[in-house]
């Protein structure tokens, strides 16, 4: 096992054995436990999400593999993943966005959520950036990805909101709401 709780390669096994914080309602670190254990006794723990935008102001959204143990074939954020032990959120946003796109762009955090039902009880720090390249989907994680206009996203998420994950759907939410205040 490396370092920071991950194991070599990015096997199912591999991924089921990475260790990760629980936490508690306020999103302190309270024990480490490997990724399968914590999901199977759905105990608190902290990840990632990253909305990630091209210069026309559309955002990046995948839709995710159906071998992946959390809302398979649902379209999502940019890239999302836990927080490994000895990580700060910043740093597991950085390598998501690297594993799963290809990319390493410069991530501003926009957001933390406490451990809620819309999030699947995860500590979820958001962070948002910006880029000219084209992302490089992982096929392990990813079955297809594309930008999308906010109007676009808007009325499919209204039209269709079960074609997307329930995080991303309360992210994204959140999300608008924080523009909104920065912005008003």
């Amino acid at each position: 096992m490396g370092r920071k709780g991950r194991l070599p390669k990015e096997s199912v096994q591999a991924i089921k054995k990475e260790y990760l914080e629980t936490v508690d309602e306020t999103c302190n670190p309270i024990g480490i436990l490997t990724r399968d254990e914590i999901h199977q006794k759905a105990l608190p723990h902290r990840s990632v999400h990253i909305f990630l935008f091209n210069e026309e102001g559309q955002l990046y959204v995948h839709r995710r593999s159906f071998d992946r143990e959390e809302n398979p074939g649902l379209w999502n954020s940019s890239a999302s993943g836990h927080v490994l032990v000895g990580e700060t959120p910043l740093v597991s946003a950085k390598r998501e966005l690297k594993e799963e796109l290809g990319l390493n762009v410069k991530l501003t955090q926009v957001l933390s959520v406490k451990p809620c039902p819309e999030t699947n009880f995860e500590c979820v720090v958001l962070f948002e950036g910006k880029t000219k390249k084209l992302p490089k989907p992982n096929p392990r994680e990813i079955l297809e990805g594309k930008f999308v206009s906010i109007p676009e996203l808007e009325e499919w998420m209204e039209k269709n909101p079960e074609d997307f994950s329930p995080a991303f759907r309360y992210l994204w939410k959140l999300y608008r709401q924080v523009k909104a205040q920065t912005q008003g």
